[in-house]
């Protein structure tokens, strides 16, 4: 079996090769091979995996130690493939902190995936995440595509154009809120222990645990009325108790950017560099750490010290103290997607929270009453909680979803679907539309200043879309 990484650069790369190593999800994978524009990237991280190999062996943990290549072809990466892990980031670290600046410097909120940050990330990413839909469907017709690329829901759903249910979206977020209510409940609600049933509905960083069934009863309600359980929720200390309490549902924690921007924008506004800049001089420090000699004991060693630093530093502008251990080693995504890969290529059943599309792309044009949110369009992209087995990805039925909640769903994607359309099409009006209209900056005036900073600051947007400026008053 073949899997393939793309972005194999990437930081969280070494993750997925120890669990594939340590047989954590039982699958024998017989290469991986790893693609990345960034040959630089490309060497340090195969170092870095020689070293966790040589850990494992050392610690008697190796289980099975697969092929490793490495290429900046996607072609030669991609052909063959039985599995496809897409995570790109174009334009890298550095991108994101334009993506950032850029609405920081009008006000508005600069975070990678939330508000105008994660417009201009999908704006510059959809015609690199279609390309490598169609090298897939030329290449590895048969592949699985598991996309970790962020904003995930609207990069997932221009896949999908090509690709239909063989890609599927993840995050670990979702799962890391279900695993710390799990905890509480001594239920291991993953694995469905005692029959237990969860209720988990949005978009990808837009999402709300609605319910929590166990031996048949919900026990949402409960814990929402238990000051100290929800002290050890993470998403109720960011969002705050009394909010999710009234609001009846526990919050994916990108919710906090929704309901404190005020105070994520003074957070971030107030701190000596914005999480893009952190992590470009983090991660580019460490890259040119680890290919000098006499820097450590080891790469290996060295990345797992910043990376340990990079996810306790995660959301930080969100927090009034330091991350918990429990919550730093919440998700991962590495273990949702093996998991999920597992489940496709044996059949073992699999209970997961998974970006797919409203409707089966082969079944688009049944009923309104047939999709998962009936209000939605057929293709859109929704995260929710699946059954997967070798047949494919299935979605559970949810409860119809609340009218705050779907107005909102509702007004970002709207808003990232012009998005889509202008970096299909290269229409500015369509880009123009997208940034005003996005449910954080509800301004045209806004949304053109936006989409000038944005053409200025990246090539490729300026590729797409020319750089011509709006003829707005």
């Amino acid at each position: 079996m073949k899997l393939t990484i793309l972005g194999g650069g990437g930081f969280r790369v070494p993750l997925v090769y120890e669990a594939v190593a340590t047989g954590a999800t039982g699958l024998q994978v017989d290469e991986i091979a790893l693609q990345d524009v960034d040959t630089g990237r490309l060497r340090t991280i195969t170092e870095v995996i020689g070293g966790v190999r040589e850990r494992l062996e050392a610690e008697g943990r190796l289980s099975h130690a697969p092929r490793l290549s490495a290429t900046t072809d996607l072609r030669e990466a991609v052909a063959g493939a039985d599995f496809v892990f897409s995570a790109v980031r174009v334009g890298g670290a550095e991108a994101r902190t334009i993506d950032e600046r850029v609405a920081l410097g009008l006000g508005l909120l600069g975070q990678e995936t939330i508000g105008p940050g994660g417009l201009a990330y999908a704006l510059r990413t959809i015609p690199v995440a279609l390309d490598i839909a169609r090298t897939v469907a030329e290449l590895a017709p048969d592949a699985w595509t598991i996309n970790f690329t962020n904003p995930a829901g609207i990069v997932t759903e221009a896949m999908r154009s090509v690709l239909g249910d063989r890609v599927v979206g993840i995050c670990d977020t979702p799962i890391g809120l279900v695993r710390r209510v799990g905890r509480l409940l001594d239920v291991d609600l993953v694995a469905g222990e005692r029959g237990a049933e969860v209720d988990y509905v949005g978009l990808n960083h837009l999402g709300w645990l609605r319910a929590v069934t166990v031996d048949g009863i919900d026990r949402l309600p409960g814990l929402l009325g238990d000051d100290a359980a929800l002290e050890e929720i993470e998403e109720a200390r960011l969002i705050g108790k009394d909010w999710v309490r009234a609001d009846g549902a526990l919050p994916n924690e990108y919710l906090y950017y929704y309901l404190h921007t005020t105070a994520a924008i003074e957070r971030i506004t107030g701190a000596a560099t914005t999480r893009g800049e952190f992590l470009a001089k983090q991660q580019g420090d460490f890259y040119l750490a680890a290919e000098d000699e006499s820097c450590c004991s080891s790469p290996a060693e060295l990345w797992r010290e910043t990376l340990h630093e990079r996810e306790a530093t995660y959301m930080a502008e969100s927090r009034d103290e330091e991350r918990r251990e429990e919550d730093v080693a919440g998700g991962g995504y590495q273990e949702v997607a093996l998991r999920l890969m597992t489940a496709l290529a044996t059949g073992r059943r699999e209970r997961m929270i998974l970006d797919v599309g409203n409707l089966s792309a082969e079944r688009q044009d049944a009923l309104a009453s047939e999709r998962i949110v009936p209000e939605l369009p057929t293709d859109a992209v929704l995260e929710v909680l699946c059954e997967v087995d070798a047949d494919g990805v299935h979605p559970l039925p949810i409860a119809p979803v609340e009218l705050g909640r779907l107005g909102l769903m509702s007004s970002l994607r709207a808003s990232e679907r012009k998005i889509l359309e202008a970096a299909v099409t290269g229409s500015r009006d369509a880009a123009w539309q997208g940034f005003a209209t996005h449910p954080l900056v509800s301004s045209p005036e806004l949304g053109a200043k936006l989409l000038e900073g944005y053409v200025a600051g990246h090539p490729q947007i300026a590729e797409l879309l020319g750089t011509d400026l709006l003829g707005t008053d």
